[in-house]
């Protein structure tokens, strides 16, 4: 389950995500109902697609939609390179990934009082 700043759930809604490989070469638009789980199959190369071809696996922006998600890709998908660069930057100007460390194995650590 993904959530929002404010500490709303977005799974089960339309989530535009925007990808990228190394270098910002190619940048990958799509429509979601599972931030979560999109971003490790791109992440790890499981589906054949535009995404695995060219190594792209970063997440670098979404947006949460309650309605309308595919007509929002579309709209972002005809966009320059240049007004796309403009939106992860209003959001994300560091292009962090913001899925960085999903998907790995958590090691817990014991406190030493309860050893």
């Amino acid at each position: 389950m993904i959530f929002t700043a404010e500490g709303s759930a977005v799974e089960g809604k339309d989530l535009l995500r925007l990808h990228h490989g190394q270098p910002v070469a190619d940048l990958y638009a799509g429509i979601t109902n599972s931030l979560y789980r999109r971003a490790l199959q791109h992440k790890n190369g499981t589906i054949d697609s535009f995404t695995k071809r060219y190594n792209i696996y970063r997440l670098v922006y979404y947006e949460v939609f309650h309605q309308g998600g595919n007509a929002i890709e579309k709209q972002i998908k005809s966009w320059t390179r240049a007004k796309r660069l403009a939106l992860i930057k209003t959001k994300n100007p560091t292009w962090q990934d913001l899925a960085e460390g999903w998907g790995e194995k958590i090691q817990l650590q014991i406190p030493r009082c309860a050893r």
